[in-house]
């Protein structure tokens, strides 16, 4: 967890960067506390209409309409990309050397779809970012042991050509399997070039822990967490 009153975890290696600011936020974090937050407030948010897809967008300027997609890339200063989570997985995505940050929401569906590598292939190709230089950081989400899903999410993934190391076939109910989504997403950064020195992880289930929301443990819930990045000012950079 950060430091102070914050209610957000961050990544120790990420914090002497200084012109990067992230955060991976818990149940208490709301969107009000952006403009309370001395680095935060300078920032203009960004926030996605998620539609648990493939599709990512490139923004360098506020953008009049809600976005619909699932990721956030940009290399303008100011802007924090915000992704919304109460399960799904949580990916934040650094260029040190281009000054370039992504986020990324990882459900069954966009990771079925790939989202991480189009992200990071994206971020390739738009801000000669080589993947091996990339950093990424996987927040709090629904556990491996958590996450019960049908065949049909396992034909998914198997009709695409992933990975199925992802998936444990549940000991007492036929047809059904537990999905590690942030074994998934991770086996899906290595595969396109990120080295594993430079994948870090906040290892918590959404589903197990109570400072975090999870719309499988109760879904009655209509909130979700915050998760954001972005590239500081330039006035504001020490």
């Amino acid at each position: 967890m950060a430091p102070g009153s914050k209610t957000f975890f961050t990544i120790p290696e990420w914090e002497p960067l200084p012109f990067l600011v992230h955060g991976f936020g818990d149940r208490n974090w709301r969107s009000s506390d952006f403009d309370k937050h001395p680095r935060l407030r300078q920032f203009t948010p960004i926030f996605l209409w998620q539609i648990h897809s493939g599709i990512f967008h490139v923004v360098e300027e506020v953008p009049r309409d809600r976005l619909a997609g699932d990721a956030l890339l940009t290399e303008r200063r100011g802007l924090l990309l915000i992704i919304k989570t109460a399960d799904c997985l949580p990916v934040l995505i650094v260029s040190r050397e281009r000054r370039a940050v992504a986020a990324v929401h990882c459900g069954w569906k966009s990771t079925a779809q790939g989202l991480v590598q189009k992200v990071v292939r994206g971020m390739e190709e738009l801000f000669a970012s080589r993947p091996a230089s990339l950093w990424a950081a996987l927040g709090p989400c629904i556990g491996g042991d958590c996450y019960e899903v049908g065949e049909d999410v396992r034909q998914e993934f198997r009709k695409r050509g992933l990975n199925g190391d992802a998936f444990l076939t549940h000991p007492n109910l036929p047809g059904k399997y537990f999905l590690d989504l942030a074994k998934a997403n991770r086996h899906q950064l290595l595969e396109c070039g990120l080295k594993e020195s430079n994948l870090f992880r906040v290892d918590r289930c959404t589903h197990c822990e109570g400072n975090l929301l999870s719309y499988r443990r109760s879904r009655r819930t209509k909130g979700r967490m915050l998760n954001f990045i972005g590239i500081v000012p330039e006035r504001a950079e020490p």
